[in-house]
């Protein structure tokens, strides 16, 4: 446990140094949810010898004052007060979105065997149950989350997976990706032995949350294994077979592109006011009424136009902050916006003090500001000025941003997936916003929304680029890789580990579908 210095700056810096490493955390006050910092925002003053923490979001708007602080498992605890109220109460801030206790989560998980296991017997008579587990192996990357295990009749054999419905949308939503890894395991394991043939995958995930799993599962390859999804209804038993060939009810939609001229426009004040302090700083046109301003990636300013309070007309406004941090820029915090800046402009470049908290936000979004400079260093027939990158896209279970789209020299759509750092999950993340791209291409979205305008788009299928740093690739991403469908053309590109100093291509890796079963790879070096 960390304590802390009970004074208002102290306090103020505490704050400020958890939630700046903290995008996705989610405030509790009196046990429930309260902001989810995802989608609020928040300011923290350390003036007039208070500290005050002001959260807000498009449900409610909440002001405190911080009297004490402290860090513990990951869990930033406040003890505060309201305005008018003498009473302190308790604010916890949690960078872990499942909040249960280890023993609540082991109780789920140990409950959730039996019902997965009756649901087998049930459903699949005359098959036998090997195994079911969810014992921790971290070699092949399996933690307790998930229930594994074997149904076997005779030759003929099946991995099961199965999460219980006590879980996270966003485990629920992997757990394609470690059902994947379990199903190759367990044709290692049966082609040592030599007893009998896994022909493929039995996945269970929680009633009205396999959305997201079934998309990705459609886009598996069907010659490589028999892939069933179910949804078992854990308070009924019931089990619901899901049909993932059925592909014409995508839930996804796309935004219409902005406008970036008459924006950019419209903002030319506010964009000349940041470019005469931090010159070349990256202008983002978020949509008609807002841009964002950003240092290699990172977002530390919005110009937007807001209403004076007096006259309710309409005015323009600059608001800083990294994160979720939002405080509207005037005179009294100008010298506070002046320090951000001369801080993220002597911090985030190639050289920069690696451990400082401005060089480490945000890696992804950093290199993505490399790519898409020059977007032919990933290949060199894909077109930068024909580009756009953190595109909304939209699915039934998430709100997600694809890194860049772009089109090759004859008009194919590329969407290009980026991770900076080591990611199980990158091959089915790319699949996913490949499958959204296309369903919006196979109905001619995107010149209808305002996308590729000044391009005739091919009718082909979009190519799908997976990129990440060579020596930060997970070890079981060639698994995942071989099991995407032939019908995909990707490629996965590993780059140069020095990628802040200019990204440079070390690798590539394609599909050679010439190999048995079809889930060969074929590995070439750069150039």
């Amino acid at each position: 446990m960390d304590n802390f210095l009970v004074t208002p700056d102290a306090l103020t810096r505490t704050v400020q140094d958890f939630l700046s490493e903290a995008a996705g955390a989610v405030v509790l006050e009196n046990g429930a949810v309260a902001f989810d910092l995802s989608q609020s925002r928040y300011s923290i003053s350390g003036e007039y010898d208070k500290c005050l923490l002001h959260l807000w979001s498009a449900e409610r708007n909440t002001v405190r004052r911080v009297l004490d602080a402290e860090v513990r498992n990951g869990t930033l605890r406040l003890a505060v007060q309201r305005l008018g109220q003498s009473r302190p109460t308790r604010l916890e801030i949690c960078r872990e979105r499942d909040r249960r206790s280890p023993s609540a989560k082991k109780v789920a998980r140990t409950s959730y065997e039996p019902k997965l296991r009756r649901a087998l017997d049930r459903h699949f008579p005359g098959f036998t149950i090997i195994r079911l587990t969810t014992a921790v192996d971290l070699e092949k990357s399996f933690g307790p989350i998930y229930a594994r295990g074997l149904l076997r009749q005779g030759q003929s054999a099946f991995a099961v997976l199965g999460v219980n419905a006590s879980e996270t949308q966003a485990s629920i939503d992997a757990s394609l990706t470690f059902a994947i890894l379990w199903l190759e395991s367990c044709r290692q394991s049966s082609s040592l032995a030599g007893k009998f043939l896994v022909e493929g995958l039995l996945l269970f995930v929680p009633q009205g949350c396999s959305a997201l799993v079934r998309e990705r599962m459609a886009n598996l390859n069907p010659t490589a294994a028999k892939w069933t999804l179910f949804e078992l209804d854990e308070r009924h038993d019931a089990v619901t077979e899901i049909d993932c060939t059925d592909r014409g009810n995508v839930a996804t939609r796309l935004v219409h592109a902005t406008n970036e001229s008459a924006a950019l426009e419209r903002f030319a004040d506010s964009i000349a006011s940041i470019n005469s302090i931090l010159p070349n700083c990256e202008v983002a046109v978020l949509n008609p009424a807002e841009l964002a301003f950003r240092w290699r990636g990172l977002e530390f300013a919005r110009a937007r136009m807001g209403a004076e309070a007096a006259t309710f007309r309409s005015k323009q406004e600059i608001v800083f902050g990294v994160g979720a941090e939002e405080r509207v820029l005037d005179q009294r915090n100008w010298p506070l916006f002046l320090q951000l800046l001369t801080a993220i402009r002597d911090t985030r470049h190639p050289y920069g003090p690696r451990q400082h908290p401005l060089f480490r936000l945000r890696p992804e979004r950093w290199l993505e500001s490399l790519v898409a400079a020059d977007v032919s260093v990933i290949d060199e027939r894909l077109q930068s000025r024909s580009l756009y990158s953190q595109i909304p896209a939209f699915s039934a279970s998430d709100r997600a941003m694809l890194d860049v789209l772009t089109v090759t020299r004859e008009g194919r759509l590329a969407v290009v997936e980026l991770k900076a750092d080591e990611d199980i999950h990158l091959p089915l993340q790319g699949l996913d916003y490949w499958s959204r791209v296309h369903w919006h291409h196979s109905r001619q979205e995107f010149p209808r929304f305002g996308y590729f305008s000044d391009r005739e788009l091919s009718p082909e299928s979009p190519l799908l680029y997976l990129v990440a740093p060579a020596l930060h690739v997970h070890p079981a991403t060639d698994i995942l890789l071989r099991y995407i469908s032939p019908e995909i053309n990707w490629e996965f590109v590993g780059i140069d580990e020095r990628w802040r100093e200019g990204v440079k291509v070390v690798f590539r890796k394609r599909p050679d579908w010439g190999t048995r079963r079809g889930i060969g790879l074929l590995d070439r070096a750069a150039g």
